[in-house]
């Protein structure tokens, strides 16, 4: 419990909210951050769908292996990592216990592998690629690619106000904390301690909705003072935004690296389909 509450202790809502900031708008600095953002919505677009379909645990594997690298090049956050990792664990363990209930055994591993395995290429592949676009980036993508504009701007806006309401949640969980007094004792498992803060979580849920909806409006105002609704629906604006997309030879080289590792995989998964057992 001693090691539990100092892991615990180095986390806290400011430093989230700054690796979240540095998530959102410092993507630039890394490599695939520096590619057209329509070049890695494709490769998204194809590890987010493709996975599904395949079985082959050696395919898997090697796209794993694929997304582990472009993670490590996009320089994900370790935050975002451990949630990811502690969902999939938590996800395989009790789908297993779940197997053992009901008169399963450790065979029953082997499925629950190839589950894993999709699921962490998918999941690795969203985090690479939204690490690598800050918001306007994101937005002007989508948009060149024919999504409605509508729609990538809301997309938009709501990854680029993230940070501001996890600093809304922080102010108000520090109001509620400053109100109240916590449990003299931990309890058993600090399990009175646990329930304390999960009871103010609850309870700040319901004025940050009030404060979001109150700033909305805010946001439509200065929107549509700045001509939000004409520039969305004029072509000539929306071709001046979107003028700096080029496909550089950066963007060609990753996509043909791509599709060459993918159709060696493909090859190596028909050779041998059971590298994994």
């Amino acid at each position: 419990m001693d090691a539990v509450k100092r892991a615990l202790d180095r986390i806290s809502v400011e430093q989230i909210k700054l690796e979240l900031l540095g998530t959102a708008y410092n993507s630039s600095s890394t490599f695939l951050g520096k590619l057209d953002p329509r070049t890695l919505l494709v490769w998204y677009l194809f590890f987010a769908i493709v996975p599904w379909f395949v079985y082959n645990r050696t395919i898997l594997l090697g796209m794993f292996i694929l997304m582990v690298i472009t993670t490590v090049l996009s320089r994900v956050s370790p935050y975002i990592l451990f949630i990811l990792c502690f969902g999939l664990i938590s996800q395989i363990g009790w789908l297993f216990l779940l197997s053992l209930f009901f008169g399963g055994g450790i065979e029953s591993l082997l499925p629950m592998l190839t589950l894993t395995l999709k699921l962490s290429v998918i999941s690795l592949a969203s985090i690479t690629v939204f690490s690598s676009l800050d918001p306007e980036r994101l937005s002007d993508g989508l948009s060149s690619l024919g999504v409605p504009d509508m729609f990538a701007f809301s997309l938009s806006y709501g990854y680029r106000i993230l940070p501001t309401l996890l600093e809304e949640f922080h102010q108000i969980l520090l109001s509620f904390r400053l109100r109240g007094q916590r449990p003299l004792k931990h309890g058993w498992l600090y399990c009175r301690t646990a329930v304390y803060y999960l009871r103010i979580v609850v309870l700040v849920f319901y004025p940050l909705m009030l404060n979001t909806a109150k700033r909305s409006r805010t946001t439509i105002e200065a929107l549509e003072t700045r001509g939000f609704s004409y520039a969305l629906n004029n072509p000539k604006v929306k071709k001046l935004k979107l003028s700096y997309l080029l496909m550089k030879w950066s963007d060609w080289l990753f996509l043909s690296g791509s599709c060459l590792y993918i159709t060696l995989l493909f090859w190596l998964g028909y050779l041998h389909p059971n590298l994994l057992y």
